[in-house]
């Protein structure tokens, strides 16, 4: 049987002084010519998040609040996967597996759980609430340690069902993803139909490749169009997180400044921010989440699941089904926009679909009262 062990984050005041050390070391670039945020993070946003950073962001307080939820490490597919289980507070409470993506982590649902968990109490009225399990990503921030084995999208996938099955003891459950949680929440529908009570999404995973060959339907054409206009300006973290990771990791490794960067571009163009991320997000939930991914170490191991992706066929293969009921909430500002009809060819269970009129790829940390809604929504209308 797995040993479930108590978790609680503390990092060392060495540690601590070592990033403020770097810090104030920073040697910042040049800015490109042309307008700000064109060819990557903006150079005088740069340097304000920096001096945040420096002199006003208490690392210790995010931790706190990281502490303050229920945390554990178990062993699940030979590594030590952490993970937050917060029980509901309803009489009737539904096991939830909620996941995050890259450049995410843990600290995107610090928000949202407790709506989650205790929905009658933030105004939303339903008969049930969840139980909610919200594990670090294999490779990703609290789970991982260096030179542990690498995971692709399935591999999490198994590793993910064995918890909430073989660790946790829960014969059905619920799920919710974007971006990476999006995919494995996918894979793991269509691997473990029997398992999934049902799947919500704020992000589809549509396969991206094409047949140039192939004379397209109107929706086809539609979100291959998309995807070539985003291909070029959009796809350059993937092209090189995905075919030279380790590279990439030895700057970002040694770098805070490096890394926050390389993170912050992702929060200004996939963020409904007019213009400014901490519009959006606040630079203390940024920076608690570059933090993360500084003091675990976790950056180049959390680019392998695009380095997986690139080697590998699409983890729902051509032609299949995914049956699971399913609920997407569809926000402005996401990457990729598929329409229903187009949807429909590969979820084709699909119960809800909602466009928002404002927020983006973060939704659990932009929107998470508009998220917590329409899960329950959602998932009320499946009568579980």
């Amino acid at each position: 049987m797995n040993e479930i062990k108590p978790y609680k984050l503390s990092i060392s005041n060495d540690e601590i002084e070592d990033l403020k050390r770097r810090l104030a070391n920073t040697r910042l670039p040049d800015q490109a010519p042309g307008e700000p945020w064109k060819t990557g993070t903006d150079l005088e946003w740069f340097k304000k998040l920096l001096d945040y950073w420096k002199l006003n962001f208490d690392w210790k307080k995010s931790e706190s609040e990281l502490n303050d939820f229920p945390q554990y490490k178990t062993k699940v597919s030979d590594i030590d996967l952490h993970f937050i289980h917060c029980e509901g507070k309803s009489e009737k409470n539904i096991p939830l597996l909620l996941m995050h993506g890259w450049p995410g982590s843990i600290f995107e649902f610090l928000d949202i759980i407790p709506i989650l968990t205790d929905p009658n109490k933030f105004g939303i009225n339903t008969d049930f609430a969840f139980t909610v399990i919200a594990p670090s990503l294999p490779g990703f921030g609290l789970s991982f340690e260096a030179f542990q084995k690498r995971f692709g999208v399935e591999e999490i996938g198994v590793c993910f069902k064995d918890l909430m099955t073989k660790v946790l003891g829960y014969n059905t459950f619920c799920i919710q993803g974007g971006d990476w949680g999006a995919m494995i929440g996918s894979r793991m529908a269509y691997k473990y139909p029997e398992k999934i009570l049902g799947l919500h999404l704020n992000m589809l995973a549509l396969i991206r490749e094409y047949d140039p060959e192939k004379i397209l339907l109107p929706e086809e054409k539609d979100y291959i169009d998309q995807i070539k206009k985003w291909r070029p300006e959009g796809m350059g973290y993937q092209a090189i997180q995905g075919s030279r990771p380790q590279t990439l990791a030895y700057g970002l490794s040694d770098s805070p400044s490096g890394l926050a960067a390389w993170i912050c571009e992702k929060f200004y163009e996939w963020t409904d921010c007019n213009g400014l991320p901490e519009n959006s997000i606040s630079f203390d939930k940024m920076l608690a989440n570059i933090s993360l991914y500084w003091f675990s170490g976790a950056i180049g191991s959390s680019f392998w699941p695009y380095y997986a992706r690139n080697r590998r066929s699409w983890f729902v293969p051509l032609g299949e089904k995914i049956t699971v009921p399913l609920g997407y909430t569809e926000f402005p500002k996401e990457m990729l926009k598929p329409q229903r009809k187009l949807a429909e060819k590969t979820y084709v269970n699909i119960k809800r679909w909602t466009k928002m009129e404002q927020g983006g790829h973060f939704a659990a940390l932009e929107n998470s009262k508009a998220l917590s809604k329409e899960m329950f929504l959602f998932f009320n209308s499946l009568k579980l």
